[in-house]
């Protein structure tokens, strides 16, 4: 994932911003990420990855593999159509993903 793809695809909100966040407003905990531009709180996929980018950014470890923006999509999809969670309109359409 570049730092211009979303990671919140509910919300638009890229890596870069995610990480800028965090390295600018220093949140305490993970769920304060959602403060930045609400990412998060739509379908709840990213929560996984915003949890993994803060620990890394915290941490100050290198990050592992990471999935492409394809890829990310396509679980997201899958995440949705298993009942994971609900986007809100005008989230990107987890029809895009197939």
């Amino acid at each position: 994932m570049d730092l211009d793809d979303e990671l919140c695809l509910c919300f638009h909100v890229t890596k870069r911003k995610v990480i800028n966040f965090i390295r600018v407003e220093k949140p305490k905990r993970v769920g304060q990420l959602s403060e930045c531009f609400g990412a998060g709180t739509g379908c709840g996929w990213c929560r996984t990855y915003m949890r993994h980018l803060f620990e890394a950014q915290r941490s100050g470890d290198p990050e592992t593999r990471e999935p492409t923006p394809e890829e990310y999509a396509r679980e997201r999809a899958r995440y949705i159509r298993s009942g994971g969670g609900t986007p809100p309109p005008g989230a990107t359409p987890i029809d895009k993903a197939d």
